[in-house]
């Protein structure tokens, strides 16, 4: 059985904090380099070059890409074979954030109770996601959510007699409610079936795949495609300001459900959508 210490998973927590809050990721350079070309819009454009600048501009400065440096949002697959030695597993995630948003110089924006709002100073605790799978290795998804976005994201008990027109109703209804707040061309992560909070969960898990990348079913990838037109027809356009490029990406991630259920949640990702991963 293969063993790996605590140390090693707070190192590599802090490290991911910090990558992901001062590295724009490769597939959202791409998506943001394509949509410019197909802009018609100059304005747009200029606002999409502006975008690409601050993304190098923090990379090269080790400086944060948005001063919102997000709540953490971290995923965890945790192989049944290992072995995680010298403490706790959680405490050891969230000493790695508070590791990373100190040595990262990164803003430190939780509060410890939802109504005395007093911050805790090192940006924990984290948003932990377990998910148990085979084998003997830990791979870490760091994810820090802006609230700009977050505050958007949505979330609806439709009746199974709402069929796909309830879905796309609610879905283009979210993205037009989230308008130019969420810091646009977003990424639009849906999550359709399971439970209320399985729903929710699903939709966050969207916003991680690749931009580019398709359902495997060629039902959800389609609608995928059909919902990345409808919403690039809106007009809302990059920072708000109108033009052909509204989203960058839509992903869906649908589950089992009830007979008499069909939960279905939209969550909302800015343009730089933060995420980044490591294997141990």
């Amino acid at each position: 059985m293969k063993e790996l210490h605590i140390d090693s998973i707070i190192q590599t927590t802090a490290h991911l904090c910090i990558q992901a809050n001062l590295h724009l990721n490769k597939d959202v350079v791409d998506a943001l380099q394509s949509a410019q070309k197909t802009e018609t819009s100059e304005l747009a454009k200029n606002i999409i070059t502006l975008m690409l600048e601050n993304a190098t501009i923090a990379k090269e400065k080790s400086m944060p890409i948005c001063q919102d440096t997000g709540m953490t949002v971290i995923f965890i697959e945790l192989g049944q074979d290992l072995h995680i030695v010298g403490g706790d597993l959680s405490q050891a995630i969230n000493q790695g954030v508070a590791l990373g948003y100190e040595k990262g110089y990164l803003r430190k924006s939780v509060v410890a109770d939802p109504i005395d709002r007093v911050n805790t100073n090192d940006n924990t605790p984290a948003v932990i996601h377990y998910n148990i799978v085979p084998g003997e290795n830990l791979k870490i998804t760091v994810a820090p959510k802006g609230f700009g976005s977050e505050n958007k994201s949505t979330l609806k008990m439709l009746k199974p007699s709402d069929g796909l027109e309830g879905i796309k109703k609610f879905v283009i209804d979210s993205v037009l409610f989230a308008g130019s707040n969420p810091c646009p061309p977003i990424i639009v992560g849906i999550g359709i079936g399971g439970t209320m909070e399985k729903a929710a969960l699903l939709s966050k898990e969207a916003l991680v795949r690749d931009i580019g990348s398709k359902n495997p079913t060629p039902f959800w990838a389609s609608l995928e495609d059909e919902f990345m037109d409808i919403i690039n027809q809106q007009n809302i356009g990059p920072a708000g300001f109108g033009g052909l490029t509204s989203a960058i990406g839509v992903h869906i991630a649908t589950y089992p459900t009830h007979i008499a259920g069909l939960p279905v949640a939209v969550n909302i990702g800015c343009h730089v959508n933060r995420h980044t991963t490591s294997v141990l």
